[in-house]
C-alpha cells in the first residue's frame, strides 16, 4: 500500500515533501498535492517533512478519511508532477495554525 495525502494539504500546499520523494510521486494542483500510487515506493520519507501531517500510510487512515486513496489515485492521474518545492499558498500559515501545527 501507498501513502497518501488527505485534507490537511488543502489550503496549505506546503512542499516540503516534494524535495524528499526519491522518485517524484508528488502531482499538485492549486489546491493541495496528490501522491500517484502508481509511481510511490512507500519510503515514507515524505512524512516527517510535511509541516501539518498530512501525509499518512493509507493502511493507517480512520474510515472517515479513506475517500483520500481514491482522490490521490484519480487526481494524480490527471496532473502534472511537482518536482521542486515552491512558495506554499496565502492561506498556508493560517490553516497550520488552524491544524494546530
Amino acid at each position: 500500500m501507498t501513502h497518501v495525502v488527505t485534507d490537511n494539504c488543502q489550503r496549505c500546499r506546503f512542499t516540503e515533501c516534494v524535495a524528499t520523494c526519491p522518485v517524484a510521486c508528488f502531482r499538485g494542483d492549486d489546491e493541495m498535492l496528490y501522491i500517484d500510487p502508481d509511481t510511490c515506493i512507500d519510503c515514507g520519507a515524505c512524512v516527517p517533512a510535511c509541516p501539518v501531517q498530512a501525509i499518512q500510510e493509507a493502511f493507517d487512515l480512520p474510515p472517515d478519511q479513506e475517500h483520500w486513496i481514491a482522490r490521490n489515485a484519480q487526481q494524480a492521474g490527471r496532473l502534472p508532477v511537482v518536482r521542486q518545492t515552491g512558495t506554499p499558498l496565502p492561506t498556508a500559515e493560517a490553516r497550520r495554525a488552524e491544524l494546530g501545527f
